[in-house]
């Protein structure tokens, strides 16, 4: 047994246990304090992602960056891709160093650091600010859903994923409400304020969390492997010497005039692109990993692709979404004015509403539908959602007029179908072909695929300014449907 599956001072009945309804965990302490926690971070990040894109659009005059579309998508993606790519050495800390439960607090800290960075009214911290923030939630995202698998030991792999899909649906009380407050506040009062509201939610996520964590298993141990003192020793020195080189970096760029994007950007492309490649290679060539979890290893690469695509869409979702909805919707409703920002709410809602069908879904079908199965038919549904979006921006270009809202809700519905498939399933399958020890740097590793998919989004996303938008939508569309088709004759021909 490792460090951190230690008993915890409350005593957690087996996920698995036939008498057990799996609703019994929405009353139990350990739960409530996860889904807080993950509830207000939530919060922030989807407040945030809700600002972000119109924030890097507006006229400087406004007291926006002034960035051109192109380049505020590649942005978005930017964000994304290292706030996923984080997750890897977030997990490598959780699993090393910190364990789990510093691991989560030290990462909802720099989170809630970050966004007040962000909230300071001046273009110097914003950059700064957005570092920080993905940052904490590389730390904080691939040690959460570890905590939560070792708060239920023995689940089937069925019930892992009916679990992760209610989990999935508890946090997003916040997410549908913080683009709401962040929206309100930044479209129409001062877009610092917003991001203010964002790192006030953080800050009752870290007092939650605090609040809780007697409850949770682990909180009382370290790391599940720790690294021996001379090795971190050494990580501790260079910690330090890495923190003053960046501080250094940072003074040289704000004398400059700034962060020379389109250089970051393809740093962070390439690394998000290597580091999935460099990691399984080591997973399978060390010395520590008997035959059958190399076999699951191994396994776990023939889903990892479907995920790249589909997170490479996601990533559209704060950027070429808003621009649709800021340039092509209606948002004219009895009078008033719906900010743009407001449109990102429509997809926590719908993960809300149908979470529990997924959970439904999950349970009911069991083993007879395998994860290629279901990943295929969670990339039609999320290529459906583009195909939607692509129709209605062909309506507002050859009429010139804007379209009903009705068009971007179910564009939003259907990735809201595709992420119940990936965002669940993909956790499940993960914590199953998790080895011993590795549980962090393996959901690290699921979260690298989304940093490699973000990643390639925002490098599209250059194409906008290129491309009629239509075209561009209809792209993600065909992509989508072609890698769904040959999962699909893929998994028949095995």
């Amino acid at each position: 047994m490792t460090a951190d599956s230690s008993t915890a001072t409350t005593p957690v009945a087996p996920l698995d246990d036939p008498g057990r309804p799996l609703r019994s965990m929405f009353r139990e302490r350990w739960f409530s304090t996860l889904f807080m926690t993950d509830m207000w971070e939530r919060f922030s990040f989807y407040g945030m992602q809700a600002l972000l894109f119109l924030y890097a659009t507006a006229p400087a005059a406004e007291g926006g960056l002034g960035l051109s579309d192109g380049t505020a998508g590649a942005l978005f993606g930017l964000y994304i891709s290292a706030s996923f790519l984080a997750a890897m050495p977030g997990g490598w800390l959780g699993d090393r160093v910190l364990g789990t439960h510093r691991a989560m607090l030290c990462g909802a800290l720099i989170i809630m650091a970050g966004h007040l960075s962000m909230a300071v009214p001046a273009h110097a911290t914003f950059y700064p600010g957005l570092f920080l923030v993905a940052c904490g939630t590389g730390l904080l995202k691939p040690n959460l859903p570890v905590m939560f698998d070792q708060m239920n030991p023995g689940a089937s792999s069925s019930r892992r994923q009916a679990a992760f899909s209610l989990f999935y649906m508890s946090i997003q009380v916040s997410a549908l409400i913080g683009p709401l407050v962040t929206g309100a506040l930044g479209e129409r009062v001062d877009w610092h304020l917003g991001f203010g509201a964002a790192a006030v939610g953080m800050a009752f996520g870290v007092l939650q969390y605090m609040h809780g964590a007697s409850s949770l298993r682990g909180t009382a141990t370290g790391p599940s492997r720790p690294l021996p003192p001379d090795a971190l020793r050494r990580l501790i020195r260079h910690g330090w010497a890495a923190l003053a080189a960046a501080v250094v970096l940072g003074g040289g760029l704000a004398a400059a005039g700034g962060l020379p994007l389109r250089p970051v950007l393809a740093l962070c492309g390439l690394a998000s692109l290597a580091a999935p490649v460099w990691y399984f290679r080591r997973l399978l060539r060390g010395a520590e990993l008997d035959e059958a979890a190399r076999q699951r290893i191994r396994g776990y690469r023939r889903v990892f692709v479907p995920s790249v695509v589909f997170w490479a869409m996601y990533g559209q979702l704060g950027s070429v979404f808003s621009l649709f909805a800021r340039e092509h919707t209606n948002r004219q409703v009895a009078g008033h004015t719906v900010p743009a920002s407001w449109f990102q709410s429509a997809h926590p809602l719908f993960l809300l509403l149908l979470a529990p069908l997924f959970a439904w879904l999950w349970l009911r079908i069991g083993a007879r539908v395998g994860v290629a199965g279901k990943f295929s038919a969670g990339l039609l549904c999320a290529g459906g959602g583009f195909a939607v979006l692509a129709v209605a921006a062909r309506f507002a270009s050859d009429g010139g007029m804007p379209v009903s809202a009705f068009w971007l809700l179910g564009a939003f519905l259907c990735m809201t179908c595709g992420e119940l498939v990936f965002g669940p399933v993909g956790l499940s399958v993960t914590a199953e072909s998790t080895p011993e020890g590795h549980n962090s740097r393996m959901m690290g590793l699921f979260y690298l695929g989304a940093a490699l998919g973000a990643g390639l989004g925002g490098q599209l996303s250059h194409l906008v300014g290129v491309l009629p938008l239509w075209t561009y939508l209809a792209g993600f569309a065909v992509a989508a449907a072609a890698t769904a088709l040959s999962l699909r004759h893929r998994t028949a021909r095995m």
